[in-house]
């Protein structure tokens, strides 16, 4: 621990300069007392913060108080401190001590779970749902194509798609992956691209998931109802009346389809790097530009 620890916590923290540290009393007076929670989960416990100098963010509380876990914070934060994409919740700062604490940005909209299935929300358009699409492949690109080393990880659904107040989709909950694990495959290159080739085809597979998810409006399910469907040989002749009612007439048939048909290829049994994030990315990036050239031009 000894190493990480001295590089964030010393020197005036020179290892991560946009990183803030905060204080724990900071953190409490700013969570009102711990009351405003946003969420439990396996991550740990979220709340919204309002910090004296008019900062809003996220709170999240992690780790325990074993060497091990301080350990583990430590490098997640250095690690993540690192991140920097349009389309990745940003960590803005810290807390240490027997209590520790990460500060995110705060999203307005809270996540594409609570857009697309929150009766009182206002429904997403169709254009907005076709940007999502692309902001998270553009976050995704990123995470497992242009960080090197590749340690990072995130599983991909909507409860892990933060939406801004602009509806500027980003990701949140990025793990990191166990340096042990990259230390026992270090020695052995192959074993550990292999894994990496694994976790980039699981991706394709939940990405082409959210998809469906973002056109039908419904819940992937737990027996992948919607993964059936579109899997189905006939499941162009039902595509629109399975789009989401809260569009209304108001999608184009044309994007439909290429999207559906995106979502066809990520989920297909046996998946062999037919496509790819990049490849799926650059996709989608043209349709929306001929998109807004089209728009344009009526």
């Amino acid at each position: 621990m000894g190493c990480l620890r001295r590089q964030l916590c010393l020197g005036g923290n020179r290892a991560l300069p946009f990183v803030r540290k905060f204080k724990h009393r900071e953190i409490e007076t700013a969570t009102n007392g711990f009351s405003a929670i946003l969420e439990t989960g396996p991550r740990g416990t979220a709340y919204r913060a309002r910090f004296a100098d008019g900062l809003v963010a996220t709170v999240r509380r992690t780790g325990g108080d074993r060497d091990q876990e301080k350990e583990s914070f430590y490098r997640e934060l250095q690690l993540l401190g690192r991140l920097n994409h349009r389309h990745i919740v940003r960590l803005i700062g810290f807390s240490e001590g027997h209590s520790r604490f990460l500060v995110f940005d705060h999203m307005e909209n809270r996540s594409l779970k609570e857009c697309l299935h929150d009766p009182l929300r206002t429904p997403l358009n169709w254009r907005t749902r076709l940007q999502v699409a692309i902001d998270v492949a553009a976050a995704l690109e990123y995470l497992y194509y242009f960080c090197d080393p590749p340690v990072f990880h995130v599983s991909i659904d909507s409860s892990n798609v933060m939406i801004d107040a602009n509806f500027v989709a980003k990701l949140s909950d990025i793990n990191v992956i166990s340096y042990d694990l990259k230390r026992a495959t270090e020695s052995n290159g192959s074993d550990f691209e292999d894994q990496v080739q694994q976790r980039r085809r699981d991706l394709v597979f939940q990405y082409g998931v959210l998809i469906l998810e973002l056109v039908t409006g419904q819940s992937p399910g737990g027996e992948g109802e919607l993964v059936q469907w579109v899997q189905e040989p006939g499941f162009a002749c039902t595509m629109h009346r399975m789009v989401d009612a809260d569009l209304g007439n108001t999608y184009d048939s044309k994007e439909l389809r290429n999207l559906v048909i995106i979502a066809r290829l990520c989920t297909r049994p046996g998946n062999d790097a037919v496509v790819s994030i990049p490849l799926i990315l650059r996709y989608l990036q043209g349709k929306l530009a001929n998109l807004g050239c089209e728009t344009t031009s009526e």
